[in-house]
């Protein structure tokens, strides 16, 4: 029996005032899958994430996940049906703690009212302990339980990074976008970064898009690979396979692909 694809992206193209940003994409993810969407500066890539997570709405294409249709759904809806983002530059609540920034993420999912809030009701400190229990462990799995009480700008670059991605796990996703996680980081904190998206796929059985420009991430750790050319799909394949295209040297990878 077919297996019904998480995401599903079909024919999804996006203008910007008269320039046209994507062209006809169609992407395909299947539940587990770890897939690397890379291609120069201005391809598309970030915009297919936008669309995908509801910053844009398609002005063609449709996005299904999970077999619904979520094109032009309000981000908050389409976090809550369980796709979860981390950004080009880093989006943390800077002035919050590193507990606070995790707990936030709980909000699509309170399971109390207003009504409660407001009377702190016994329902509401239940909760409210059973999150902070939830963001406490989280912050340890990612190492950052030192940070908890630190305001997030105080956090060393690598660890804002792990802190945006811990924050967008705990939202409990199905799927995780991550949007150059690497973008800043030296040869050892790209390392660790890749044991971090290993762990986290095998943890909580994520289906992982990663968006990068660092080869040696994605050749390492992707199992297979799309590429994006002028808002088009130009190849889509196994790392050793997108490192021979020549579609994809001549258009990006270059001496890039060398990378063991």
């Amino acid at each position: 029996m077919k297996t019904l694809a998480l995401l599903k992206v079909e024919g999804l193209s996006h203008n910007f005032n008269g320039l046209r940003a994507l062209d006809g994409v169609h992407l395909t993810v299947q539940p587990g899958e770890l897939v690397g969407l890379i291609g120069p500066n201005g391809a598309g890539k970030t915009t297919v994430f936008n669309l995908i997570t509801g910053v844009y709405r398609p002005q063609r294409g449709d996005i299904r996940f999970a077999g619904q249709s979520v094109a032009g759904l309000p981000p908050h809806r389409i976090t809550a049906l369980g796709i979860a983002r981390t950004f080009q530059n880093i989006r943390l609540f800077k002035d919050l703690t590193a507990l606070d920034n995790v707990r936030i993420a709980h909000f699509p999912r309170l399971g109390y009212g207003l009504k409660d809030a407001l009377l702190r009701t016994a329902a509401f400190r239940k909760r409210e302990r059973a999150i902070r229990q939830e963001a406490m462990e989280l912050l340890n799995m990612f190492g950052l339980a030192r940070y908890a009480h630190v305001p997030a700008k105080h956090l060393p670059y690598g660890d804002q990074r792990r802190l945006e991605i811990a924050r967008a796990v705990a939202s409990s996703p199905r799927l995780l976008l991550l949007d150059e996680p690497a973008a800043g980081m030296n040869p050892a904190e790209i390392g660790q970064l890749m044991e971090l998206i290993r762990w986290l796929q095998r943890q909580f059985s994520l289906t992982i898009v990663v968006i990068e420009h660092q080869m040696r991430l994605v050749m390492g750790i992707c199992q297979r690979l799309v590429v994006i050319h002028f808002g088009r799909v130009l190849a889509e394949g196994k790392p050793d396979d997108i490192r021979r295209d020549p579609k994809v040297l001549e258009a990006y990878l270059g001496e890039e692909v060398a990378v063991p």
